[in-house]
């Protein structure tokens, strides 16, 4: 079976709606949780609410340049919630992280669905050239299929603060 245009744009839409999707999960738990709430512990011993939340921010920012739409929206996350774990480091308050997650989340998502099909199945710029031609699985749709997984288990922390 030969696949069309039309259906590699049905394949797109349907990931970019599990990814939309997840963000509004996402969005309105955390519309529910107070600050002090989100400071919270997951479980005893583990990552704290807020820190899922400037972690998925940070992996949300990473987008842009991964993908070639521009800048970083908050470069700052990505040290504080990639390459350091919770409580080691100071980090922004709640609400900071709050609002640093909607900028990026609404400068993401037009983005996104801005991307053509070629652009889609096109390497990112975390592969080179040469490995990408070896291996074209390496492509920004399966990187947004991959942190929609991500986002979702993520998800499924943060309801049981």
């Amino acid at each position: 079976m030969e696949t069309t245009a039309t259906d590699t744009r049905f394949i797109i839409n349907l990931a970019l709606s599990a990814w939309e999707t997840q963000l509004e999960r996402f969005d309105k738990h955390l519309e529910k949780l107070t600050d002090q709430q989100l400071e919270s512990e997951i479980a005893p011993g583990r990552n704290r609410g807020v820190y899922i939340l400037g972690h998925l921010t940070a992996v949300n920012d990473n987008f842009f340049p991964l993908f070639g739409l521009g800048e970083k929206v908050h470069p700052p996350l990505q040290d504080l919630f990639i390459r350091t774990p919770d409580r080691t480091v100071p980090i922004p308050t709640t609400a900071e992280l709050r609002q640093c997650w909607h900028d990026v989340n609404a400068k993401l998502t037009p983005a996104l669905r801005n991307l053509t099909p070629e652009e889609w199945l096109g390497k990112h710029t975390s592969v080179s050239a040469e490995d990408f031609a070896k291996e074209p699985h390496r492509n920004k749709l399966n990187v947004l299929l991959n942190r929609t997984s991500h986002q979702a288990y993520h998800y499924g922390q943060i309801v049981l603060l």
